[in-house]
């Protein structure tokens, strides 16, 4: 902190405090939610859930939102004074967050007024609220009890923004640019999003849907903020210090009806020159945006299957130690959003692609999702298998990446697997 800074900080009286203190309670993490509108970031059994607001910190929009975010939270941490004991990832003043995935659309970030977290056997919980609110003299005491989840009754689908048939033609096309490098910059991969929106007689209680995700999917992210929910399998960024990690998946095949199919169905993604084409413009986005700020990079140097409930995926994990000054964990976002993923390449040119062809307003979908801490550390998913919940509304997003070696109906029928980890939750 600079002295001119610390000197505000000293003289300036706090507008919040934090404080975490170690938790006995034993419950499991989504049964602290004491309403359909909280927060969590779970993976398995650990991860953290939070509700209430304590300070909504602005973003903006435009290339410098992610500067402009990180800006905010050191502005708000320079003045609360925290309590934190344990001193471990996700405890004492954090911010949840979820991006638009263009620059010009609304981005959150959120400092929660109670957080609960486990990780690595240790279970905590902080208060973060204005000097005097009585949750800080003891977190743990003013904890409230279980409440009942809110069915939401049978839901009934509503259309997309995008007709099946004019999604396929959009692949169509979008394929034969990949193969003719007809002007402008070659495109080599694209990613092509659809939508499904959804209803119900009554709202959706976010409890429920992510307590059906955690079940079905207890290697993803599952996620809920600002009523993005969801269950992502790929981690964009997290970072710890100089150690950072990104999960890759772009190749995509459905789960067999047995092990034995489920074995063929896996081997041949492991060796489809489709797939491989798919995935490898993804991995390199992600090892180029580390260029000249690693220390030292490990990339996996095969790809691997990542086998989920109703979908397996080539995956590559690269891990990073960063060279000092170690960027943050937003800085790092700005850095690899939007990756080759949920993208394309070259990023400009698959940005322009999209724009063009998939006639789908993305919102918040496949954006960086997850928590950050004032030191610049935390995780951020990519916001996949997710729905935009308000109200008795939901709105369903899947995407396909799209080579020269892509045909129309697969993919439509791949983003149809991806759809289901949400129709799944929403249908019970």
């Amino acid at each position: 902190m600079s002295a001119p800074a610390q000197a505000r900080n000293e003289e300036a009286p706090p507008a919040l405090c934090a404080r975490t203190v170690p938790l006995s309670d034993d419950r499991a993490l989504l049964d602290f939610l004491p309403g359909p509108d909280g927060w969590a970031w779970l993976y398995g059994q650990e991860g953290m859930v939070g509700w209430g607001e304590a300070a909504r910190l602005p973003v903006g929009t435009g290339p410098g939102r992610f500067d402009a975010a990180r800006d905010s939270l050191a502005g708000l941490a320079a003045y609360t004074p925290v309590d934190d004991p344990l001193d471990r990832p996700g405890t004492g003043l954090v911010a949840t967050t979820s991006w638009a995935f263009e620059d010009d659309g609304p981005s959150v970030l959120s400092v929660p007024a109670t957080v609960v977290g486990s990780r690595g056997g240790q279970r905590w919980v902080t208060a973060i609220g204005p000097p005097g609110d009585p949750r800080l003299e003891d977190p743990s005491a003013a904890l409230p009890g279980p409440a009942p989840v809110r069915p939401h009754g049978r839901v009934r689908y509503a259309g997309a923004s995008q007709s099946e048939l004019a999604w396929l033609d959009a692949v169509a096309r979008a394929t034969a640019e990949i193969r003719d490098h007809a002007g402008g910059e070659p495109l080599t991969k694209v990613v092509l999003a659809r939508d499904r929106v959804v209803w119900a007689r009554e709202p959706f209680d976010t409890r429920l849907l992510l307590q059906r995700l955690a079940d079905r999917f207890p290697s993803c992210f599952v996620f809920a903020i600002d009523g993005l929910v969801g269950a992502t399998p790929e981690l964009l960024i997290g970072r710890d210090g100089r150690s950072a990690r990104s999960l890759v998946l772009a190749g995509t095949a459905p789960r067999g009806r047995d092990e034995v199919e489920d074995a063929e169905l896996g081997a041949r993604l492991l060796a489809s020159a489709k797939d491989r084409d798919e995935h490898r413009p993804s991995v390199d986005s992600v090892r180029e945006a580390f260029d000249g700020i690693a220390e030292d990079l490990a990339v996996d140097p095969e790809p691997w299957l990542l086998r989920l409930a109703n979908v397996q995926h080539l995956a590559t994990d690269v891990r990073v130690h960063l060279r000092e000054p170690a960027p943050d964990l937003l800085e790092l976002a700005a850095r690899l959003h939007p990756p080759a993923a949920v993208c394309g390449s070259p990023r400009d040119a698959a940005r322009a692609t999209i724009r063009r062809l998939e006639q789908l307003d993305r919102g918040r979908y496949a954006a960086p999702v997850g928590w950050v801490d004032p030191s610049g550390d935390g995780e951020l998913g990519i916001a996949l298998r997710c729905a935009e919940v308000d109200g008795a509304r939901a709105r369903l997003f899947a995407g396909a990446g799209i080579v020269a070696g892509s045909l129309p109906e697969a993919e439509l029928e791949e983003t149809r697997h991806k759809l289901r980890a949400m129709q799944s939750a929403i249908e019970g």
